[in-house]
């Protein structure tokens, strides 16, 4: 049985500007996953950097609010929303709200550096 606890996760700051922990990624552990899942912070008054990757990827929103820009169309976002973000999709969230943003990071397949554009 794994149980992975997020405090015992490694804290980072992510491309695209998120703080991130990496809670599953069939990479770092012994586990039969085709995706990886992460919990990431956008803090107050942040934007995270337009990016893309060549996978899908879902935010599940846990708290805050925010808007969320995919390939150019917007939309606000909240606790309780879950986001589908579609290969090779420019994306960036905006933290709008008046506490961090918290949300889960599905992506399929498992994310991988190589597989992730940044822009400016």
């Amino acid at each position: 049985m794994l149980i992975q606890k997020l405090l015992d996760c490694p804290e980072f700051i992510a491309g695209d500007s998120t703080i991130l922990r990496e809670l599953l990624h069939p990479d770092k552990q012994a586990i039969d996953l085709r995706y990886s899942l992460a919990h990431a912070i956008l803090p107050v008054g942040e934007t995270s950097q337009p990016h893309s990757l060549i996978t899908s990827e879902v935010y599940y929103i846990l708290s805050g609010k925010g808007e969320m820009y995919i390939d150019g169309e917007i939309q606000e976002i909240e606790s309780g929303d879950a986001v589908y973000i579609p290969p090779n999709a420019k994306q960036f969230l905006k933290n709008i709200g008046n506490e961090p943003i918290v949300f889960i990071c599905i992506v399929d397949p498992a994310w991988r550096k190589e597989d992730e554009s940044i822009y400016d």
